[in-house]
């Protein structure tokens, strides 16, 4: 919907109904991913695509229907071989669309979703897409620390603003299936969660064949990965393909004017790889006065002690240093960087769902946990 948001706003602004098809599921190789839309105007006007042209046809007809009977439907659309090569796809794919009349009365919601998506605010569309026909079309919206709109049952709406805000928080576009009441083994009602959020930052500082690893670790779990060192010999993009951005600066000076322009937020993760105390310990008197999700510094058990020394006499307060994860990473035994970058990574992962680290085999309870943010 986010490509599509800006003409969608205006048709509903002028009071207008809006036919709208998303794509919320996709099988093998579906031309769009899942969140891509189009629009059917009160003119006939079409904006946007959810299948790059392969069955555009038939969703226009299906979201002029939905506007003229105010019922919303999801259908499945198969994609020939014939119609994937023609739109640059390997072979053919299935996708569910679901279509629905948007206008103020059905989503009015809309506006501040809108004005969310434009300040950068991460918010998230729950809609039902698949359940009986008095829930069908329902819609949640949440940003994290509320929420608008119901789902027809306050228990549902709670389960499910749990499980949504933890896609929203990842950046995460898919489907959820739940009981009639949210009991997570039920499979009665489909929502489709689309999540509106930048993707959460990893910032690497230290240009190390360690933090190669650990970029290509962070952008495999959906991070927007920065590399950062203050040595242009090392700090390329040819030695680390895998970030989205290589910095040449003094890691603390760099960091201060990311925090200082607003780019760092509380999703952030940084990764203190410099292994340096000219480098490292500057930088860590900033990052342990942000408000992040997560500080790591690389470095031997001596070289964590003579850093928490350098910390104290540079006047940080104990509970500043107590959130530092140093030495860096889960104890997996790892050797290579690429093993490294695993244990940070899993130390990442534990610390935002509130995992332990220990094997699930040895533990008891629910294996998902749910973060309190």
């Amino acid at each position: 919907m986010r490509d599509v948001l800006d003409e969608l706003v205006g048709w509903w602004q002028a009071g207008e109904t809006v036919g709208m098809g998303t794509v919320v599921g996709t099988w093998r190789s579906a031309p769009r991913p899942a969140g891509a839309a189009m629009l059917v105007g009160p003119d006939g006007t079409a904006v946007g695509s959810v299948s790059g042209g392969c069955v555009e046809g038939a969703v226009y007809e299906e979201a002029r229907d939905a506007v003229a009977s105010g019922l919303p439907v999801l259908q499945r659309y198969g994609v020939s071989d014939d119609d994937a090569f023609a739109v640059g796809l390997t072979c053919g794919g299935i996708l569910d669309v679901f279509v629905e009349p948007v206008s103020r009365e059905s989503f009015p919601e809309l506006g501040e979703v809108a004005e969310s998506v434009d300040q950068h605010e991460p918010v998230a569309v729950v809609t039902v897409v698949k359940g009986p026909e008095d829930r069908l079309g329902r819609r949640l919206v949440l940003w994290p620390d509320r929420c608008s709109g119901t789902l027809g049952l306050q228990r549902l709406d709670d389960a499910v603003a749990d499980d949504a805000r933890g896609m929203l928080a990842a950046g995460r576009t898919g489907l959820l299936h739940v009981g009639h009441d949210g009991e997570r083994r039920g499979d009665d009602l489909t929502l489709f969660v689309n999540s509106f959020a930048p993707p959460a930052r990893m910032v690497v500082f230290g240009a190390i064949d360690f933090a190669a690893a650990v970029a290509r670790v962070g952008a495999f779990l959906g991070y927007r990965v920065t590399v950062c060192d203050a040595r242009p010999v090392f700090a390329t993009e040819k030695r680390f393909p895998d970030a989205h951005e290589v910095v040449v600066e003094w890691p603390h000076r760099y960091l201060q004017a990311e925090a200082d322009a607003g780019r760092i937020d509380e999703r952030t993760v940084l990764c203190v790889l410099t292994h340096d105390p000219k480098f490292d310990v500057p930088l860590l008197e900033v990052a342990l006065r942000l408000p992040v999700a997560y500080v790591g510094a690389m470095g031997s058990r001596r070289t964590h002690e003579e850093r928490l020394a350098r910390l104290r006499e540079a006047g940080l307060a104990d509970d500043e240093i107590a959130r530092l994860s140093s030495p860096i990473g889960l104890d997996l035994g790892a050797r290579t960087p690429e093993e490294t970058a695993v244990s940070i990574a899993a130390e990442i992962i534990a610390g935002r769902w509130g995992g332990t680290g220990e094997r699930l085999t040895g533990t008891g309870g629910p294996i998902h946990r749910t973060a309190d943010r």
